[in-house]
């Protein structure tokens, strides 16, 4: 069997019973634990107070951080205001982006991106990237988790700064099976990690966070077998500093498990011990 008996982690919430099962069938022992629940969209009055001020000129330059959270933003205020009017206010504005994963999704949402922090593309590259510029009036689109070093040193130019952050979903109605999880994979009882959603990572180290593990999580990760089903998830992996071993061949659960187990051995004889 190609897991051979390796503990395997998985978040996924809609699908958790049938990803249970294409774990143990191949050779796992799985660990399922839900990590997520839509949000509806009335509970992100932040954001629409952040759109109406965004509409109404009251901002000279966005900072976009994340290509998953660009997308997420924009689709979220398609849904309340149509495609078009986000799309037409930053094309107002002053558009920065952290780096190539931002300056894609603004590509294809076709808005000019004015400054591109370069590599390693870190809050300290971005804040000197717009050293001497003159915008003041500064949004900040945040996704899985805040930024305060860039929100002080914004601040600390003199910038007036509003963090944007979407919630299109939240932590499940009962967190404490992902809560378990995270610290058991900080004690180090898991060898594979399979990643279905971008949105799973962010609610696995917001609970790490909160219960003073996320150095161990994200250490104990770098040492396993971390599959991801995709580019958008692995992007957001790596916001944490974490860099997946494999994408499946097709972005499909079944894919996803199947490969995994077939390398999961071969990619652990080559991680630290």
């Amino acid at each position: 069997m190609p897991f051979d008996g390796l503990s395997v982690l998985s978040l996924e919430s809609r699908r958790a019973t049938e990803m249970a099962t294409l774990i143990e069938k191949q050779g796992g022992v799985a660990c399922v634990a839900p990590s997520m629940r839509e949000v509806p969209l009335a509970e992100n009055d932040a954001v629409f107070r952040f759109a109406q001020s965004l509409f109404a000129g009251e901002f000279d330059m966005m900072i976009l951080l994340t290509g998953v959270g660009t997308r997420q933003l924009d689709r979220v205020l398609a849904a309340r205001y149509g495609p078009d009017p986000f799309r037409a206010a930053l094309r107002r504005l002053t558009v920065v982006a952290r780096g190539p994963k931002p300056v894609a999704a603004l590509r294809e949402m076709d808005v000019p991106v004015a400054v591109t922090a370069p590599e390693p593309n870190t809050w300290r590259e971005l804040v000197a990237a717009i050293e001497g510029r003159p915008e003041r009036r500064i949004a900040v689109q945040e996704y899985g988790r805040s930024n305060p070093e860039l929100l002080a040193a914004l601040r600390a130019r003199g910038a007036a700064v509003t963090p944007v952050r979407v919630y299109q979903w939240d932590l499940p109605e009962d967190p404490e099976p992902l809560r378990t999880a995270a610290s058991r994979l900080a004690a180090g009882e898991f060898q594979v990690a399979l990643f279905t959603t971008a949105i799973q990572i962010a609610h696995l180290f917001r609970v790490a966070r909160e219960q003073g593990v996320e150095g161990a999580v994200a250490a104990r990760l770098r040492q396993m077998a971390v599959a991801s089903i995709g580019p958008t998830t692995s992007e957001a992996l790596e916001e944490f500093g974490i860099a997946p071993d494999l994408e499946p061949s097709h972005p499909k659960m079944g894919f996803l498990v199947q490969e995994a187990a077939a390398r999961a051995a071969a990619i652990l004889r080559g991680k630290p011990v």
